[in-house]
């Protein structure tokens, strides 16, 4: 399958969204948010100093950001970014990735221990952000807990706990609380990272280990395989027929390395069925 470059000389790219007919991602390592036209052209619509992660939009547009380093959630008003939640009461450690809902509800997970100083690995805990300052935590017990989708009826979340090598579902309760817990893929010989949906109930995983973008349908079968050159960390359905699907790759993850190297690029395919759900 042929993939066409769609942008190089980024540092450590994650939290790809497609929104508003172009391609959103933080470039984790350079503090930035970013977005792509169709056109191609890159333009920087956020500098987030603790490094972003998660993107999503409230139902009146504005724009939400993970603040990783120190656990906020911020908002992009007239004037700039502002706080729209505080975390770090609740999250163990640096957050990450995030689902933002039609109603702009988010589910954010976080690392739970220091992955890039060798800590030994912990598990951690989901958290729901209801509206603005008012977060709780939802799930425990999660290994790593990292890129979420919403199907498109509002009902379940599925989110890639990276160190359990498995996707998690939840049902979704009016209240936005959890329930039902299972196990929705078992994943061989990959670990995922971020992902996203398609129409057709399946999920495609970036996996940086095995370097490729995987294709997996409820309990764990794999369709589809894409190899990369580098790590794929980060994967987004999107272009005007939401058929183009985006794979954000690096050599490594490591902030220092990702910072020299500026290594991280974007690349693309068409697939066959088109973006669902959230995000």
């Amino acid at each position: 399958m042929a993939l066409k470059t769609i942008t190089t000389d980024l540092c450590f790219a994650e939290g790809p969204r497609w929104h508003d007919g172009a391609l959103w991602f933080s470039d984790m390592h350079d503090h930035v948010v970013c977005r792509i036209d169709a056109e191609g052209n890159k333009t920087v619509v956020a500098e987030v100093p603790q490094q972003p992660s998660g993107l999503g939009w409230l139902p009146d547009g504005r724009l939400l950001v993970v603040s990783m380093r120190d656990r906020l959630i911020l908002v992009q008003n007239q004037h700039g970014l502002e706080v729209w939640s505080d975390l770090s009461r609740l999250a163990k450690h640096d957050c990450n990735d995030m689902v933002v809902d039609a109603l702009g509800r988010c589910w954010v997970g976080n690392f739970g221990f220091d992955l890039h100083a060798g800590d030994a690995m912990t598990t951690t805990e989901l958290i729901l952000v209801r509206g603005q300052n008012q977060a709780e935590v939802v799930a425990t017990d999660l290994f790593f807990p990292n890129g979420s989708v919403i199907t498109p009826d509002g009902r379940t979340l599925i989110v890639a706990e990276t160190f359990a090598a498995c996707l998690t579902a939840f049902d979704i309760e009016p209240s936005g609380q959890l329930s039902n817990r299972r196990i929705w893929a078992q994943l061989e010989g990959a670990v995922p990272d971020g992902i996203c949906l398609d129409t057709a109930d399946g999920i495609w995983v970036a996996s940086p280990t095995s370097q490729e973008c995987l294709r997996v349908i409820m309990g764990g079968a794999v369709t589809e395989r894409i190899k990369v050159e580098d790590e794929a960390f980060a994967c987004m359905l999107g272009g005007e027929d939401g058929r183009q699907l985006f794979i954000l790759t690096a050599p490594s993850s490591a902030p220092e390395t990702c910072k020299q190297a500026r290594a991280g690029k974007i690349v693309c395919t068409d697939v066959k069925y088109a973006r669902a759900g959230c995000p």
